[in-house]
């Protein structure tokens, strides 16, 4: 899972960083808004934001509203030392999903984000299907002509961004800085053993072929020929 942590105390944000990273989440840290907002463009490969609301310039009252009207729609905790009840409502209504007032507890800290994600799965379109190939965001249960399939958690990570993006090219950039958040040439050779692998068990001998490679372009995961849409 990879986190969005905005927060302008360098020190506390890499105390933060460096616990969540501990307990196997990817973080990127920004400090400002503007910092935050030039990842606007590639949002999806967030799974959600901690987000601290007394930044420079821009607080994260307004950052968190600005998100939702460009409809951004990844969990949002609001992290604040303001903890009057017309402080909690109006980081609500401004489209936070959650609130958490300094200081807190990191075990609290790692509950309200753990119970945010659970919350974001179960929001999401349940099961995904191509063809006879099943995803289940919930329980990460992965089927193909009614066999469960064994996926090492790389291997279910390329898969559900292949089934969230059916019939449509992912580059191999996308599946850098989703699977792995790194750049394409840390992990390009992994990249190469993670797919065969992957397609390895979801096109078995005898099976269709869902996942094919679009040379010079990425890799598609569509329904088979003459299969139906």
């Amino acid at each position: 899972m990879h986190i969005l942590l905005v927060e302008d105390d360098h020190k506390a944000a890499r105390l933060l960083a460096r616990g969540l990273e501990e307990e196997g989440f990817a973080v990127t840290v920004a400090h400002t808004a503007a910092e935050a907002s030039s990842h606007a463009h590639a949002m999806w490969r967030f799974d959600m934001a901690i987000l601290d609301w007394m930044l420079p310039a821009k607080d994260g009252v307004a950052l968190c509203a600005e998100w939702r009207q460009a409809q951004h729609q990844l969990p949002v905790l609001m992290l604040t030392a303001r903890d009057a009840v017309a402080d909690r409502i109006v980081g609500l209504n401004t489209g936070a999903d959650d609130y958490l007032t300094k200081p807190f507890a990191f075990d609290e800290l790692l509950a309200r984000i753990r119970a945010l994600l659970r919350r974001a799965v179960r929001a999401q379109h349940g099961i995904l299907q191509v063809a006879d190939l099943t995803l289940d965001p919930a329980t990460r249960a992965v089927n193909r002509a009614g066999e469960r399939l064994d996926l090492t958690p790389k291997e279910y990570a390329i898969l559900e961004l292949l089934m969230r993006h059916t019939g449509a090219v992912v580059t191999r950039q996308q599946l850098a800085e989703h699977v792995w958040h790194a750049d394409l040439i840390a992990i390009d050779n992994l990249m190469d053993v993670h797919l065969k692998n992957l397609r390895r068990k979801v096109d078995p001998a005898g099976l269709p072929t869902l996942i094919t490679t679009v040379r010079g372009r990425g890799f598609l995961l569509a329904q088979p020929e003459g299969g139906d849409a």
